[in-house]
């Protein structure tokens, strides 16, 4: 299965915070799952360190290079396709951000590692 991480289940899988769902530790985990990150989820940690609103405990390129080679994520370009999928997508969540992962995950027909319940508005699977 391919699954799609949202910017607060990579930081919390990669920092072993205990706030992540332990069915989703468990897909992450598996070995069977394609385990995908949008640039949405690096570019929305860079702004909110660039405003004060998040550390990390480690330089920003070097933790995100760790984080990702370390645990065999793979990156998900955003595509022109991706982003036509937001056109027309409700605004049941209004975070640009979301709605990148949203549309992403449309297109591509894979489930969203996510424990935003307004997830659940859109036609995809939000795994928690």
């Amino acid at each position: 299965m391919r699954i799609l991480l949202d910017t607060h289940s990579f930081l919390w899988f990669v920092l072993g915070d205990s706030k992540l769902s332990a069915t989703a530790r468990h897909e992450i985990e598996s070995p069977s799952n394609e385990k995908l990150i949008s640039p949405v989820a690096y570019w929305e940690i860079a702004i909110k360190i660039s405003i004060g609103k998040y550390t990390l405990p480690m330089p920003f390129e070097q933790f995100m290079r760790k984080a990702i080679d370390d645990n065999g994520f793979e990156i998900l370009s955003i595509q022109p396709k991706h982003t036509a999928a937001i056109t027309n997508l409700p605004f049941h969540h209004r975070d640009p951000f979301d709605r990148m992962l949203i549309g992403q995950a449309m297109v591509e027909g894979i489930g969203v590692v996510s424990g935003d319940s307004a997830f659940d508005a859109y036609p995809v699977t939000r795994i928690w």
